[in-house]
């Protein structure tokens, strides 16, 4: 399951980068990005500039950080630019938004930022690539494994000079991003490829950590019957914990819970229905360890 999730995270990620992100000249971070600038500058193909730098840059990881990469980051390095390739041969180097850009490019002799300037959907690209990216990168995080390139040096800058390495990897993706306003002198790419990575970072969120959970805080009159709900009716478990209003100084019970957001909107339904006057207050989970919910050895 794991590797179903690897090849086909690479398989998607590979197609975003192709049909969406490279035609138009953006630098989403990574050595895809940097290797996305070059393309559009010197005509290297995109997936064997990446490679180029991230096998060195893998055997560096290892020598520095130790091999805490394993078979799957080395599967990874390897299958993006084979899939890369794959769909540039049978498809194109076109966007699937806009197919017939090729033909205006050619006819019109542009080169470079000029020719990306031709472009006229830059927007939903950014957006639609983002959301590829995201589910691409969120399915070979599942499954346990990295995409290397940049997050090496990430990593490396987070050793030796003692930076967060969510600190590392903005400032190593932030620089690659800012590579495009050199390399093309137009600020609009740079901020299109700032939308991507905010819009794949939700979605590596969303795929990683599944359905989103809410945390339920209830003061009600009636727990005991908002209890036999929870235990009952929804299978699930609650913690109920002795609470003193600090208006009157009443003795009151809280119940502690959490749900899935569809079981979420079930219980606060159910409990208007019981008693009107209750206090719910509903927190965002990040993530949820624990049983019905993720295993703690994941």
């Amino acid at each position: 399951m794991e590797y179903a999730l690897l090849v086909g995270g690479c398989f998607i990620f590979s197609l975003g980068a192709v049909l969406l992100i490279e035609p138009y000249g953006f630098a989403p971070g990574g050595t895809y990005g940097l290797s996305m600038v070059f393309h559009h500058l010197w005509g290297w193909r995109t997936e064997l500039s990446a490679l180029c730098m991230d096998i060195p840059l893998l055997i560096i990881g290892t020598i520095v950080l130790g091999s805490r990469f394993g078979i799957k980051t080395l599967l990874c390095t390897l299958l993006i630019p084979a899939f890369m390739w794959l769909i540039h041969q049978t498809y194109g180097f076109d966007s699937l938004i806009e197919p017939d850009v090729s033909n205006r490019i050619t006819e019109s002799g542009l080169t470079g930022v000029d020719a990306i300037k031709l472009f006229d959907h830059q927007l939903l690209a950014a957006i639609f690539g983002g959301i590829l990216y995201g589910i691409g990168l969120g399915m070979i995080f599942r499954s346990r494994a990295t995409s290397g390139g940049s997050d090496i040096i990430s990593m490396i800058v987070n050793k030796y000079l003692h930076i967060s390495m969510g600190t590392a990897v903005i400032i190593v993706d932030g620089l690659i991003t800012l590579s495009t306003v050199i390399a093309f002198g137009d600020w609009k790419l740079p901020m299109y490829s700032w939308l991507i990575i905010i819009i794949e970072s939700k979605i590596i969120d969303m795929v990683i950590e599944g359905q989103a959970a809410k945390t339920m805080l209830i003061i009600s009159e009636r727990p005991d019957d908002i209890r036999k709900i929870i235990i009952e009716d929804m299978h699930r478990g609650a913690t109920l914990l002795p609470a003193k209003g600090m208006f009157k100084g009443e003795e009151k019970s809280m119940i502690y819970v959490s749900l899935t957001r569809r079981e979420m909107m079930n219980l606060r339904y159910r409990i208007a229905e019981i008693d009107p006057m209750a206090f719910i207050n509903v927190v965002d989970s990040s993530e949820i360890i624990g049983r019905g919910f993720k295993d703690i050895k994941e």
